[in-house]
């Protein structure tokens, strides 16, 4: 498959990875050189571009062409309708079970919200912040003596990486990821500025 990831850190590198040993035809767009993504695409020759932190990704900041898929992973800019537009499957991870904490801390705000279950979600992108279809959801437990970074490291980054995998499967055997409208009387959101 053709493939474009949009990301940072270390969850995006980890998922370029992935798609390296899937054989998929790559292209990022990372947030800056000195990034683990950015770091690891260079150093495997992937085709990539790097910007400062870019608030929102437009489309032509990806080269000219179709994608069958569009991965958001670990990316906090938002990603504009032409942008979403150069993919037949556009989506992203979010670790929280959607809609809940919608937004850029949701793993801060499970443990904020003393939430005893916790788990993550692929989601389409859409207008919206974290609004779209959801396409996979798995849960965990959360444990009393959890912090935000403890969760993540073990069970939301795995669980991510895994329906990511998932989400791709689903797209090489049928071309489109299925998803669900999610249920608005359940939304709550994740801001950072409420930690």
């Amino acid at each position: 498959m053709k493939v474009a990831l949009i990301g940072s850190r270390w969850f995006a590198a980890r998922v370029l990875d992935i798609l390296l040993e899937r054989g998929d035809e790559v292209f990022v767009l990372g947030t800056n050189g000195e990034d683990q993504l950015g770091k690891l695409a260079a150093e495997k020759g992937v085709p990539h571009k790097l910007l400062d932190n870019p608030r929102r990704v437009e489309g032509d900041m990806l080269p000219d062409g179709s994608y069958d898929a569009m991965i958001a992973a670990h990316c906090h800019a938002f990603i504009g309708r032409d942008a979403r537009a150069k993919a037949r499957n556009a989506f992203g991870y979010h670790p929280s079970l959607l809609p809940r904490h919608r937004g850029i801390a949701a793993v801060e705000w499970t443990i904020k919200a003393k939430d005893p279950i916790g788990g993550g979600s692929i989601y389409h992108l859409a207008d919206g912040w974290d609004d779209g279809l959801v396409g996979e959801q798995e849960w965990c437990f959360v444990y009393p003596d959890d912090d935000a970074g403890s969760l993540w490291k073990r069970e939301l980054a795995p669980m991510g990486l895994r329906l990511i995998r998932r989400a791709l499967d689903t797209i090489d055997a049928t071309g489109t990821l299925p998803g669900r409208k999610q249920d608005p009387k359940a939304v709550t959101l994740a801001p950072s500025s409420g930690l």
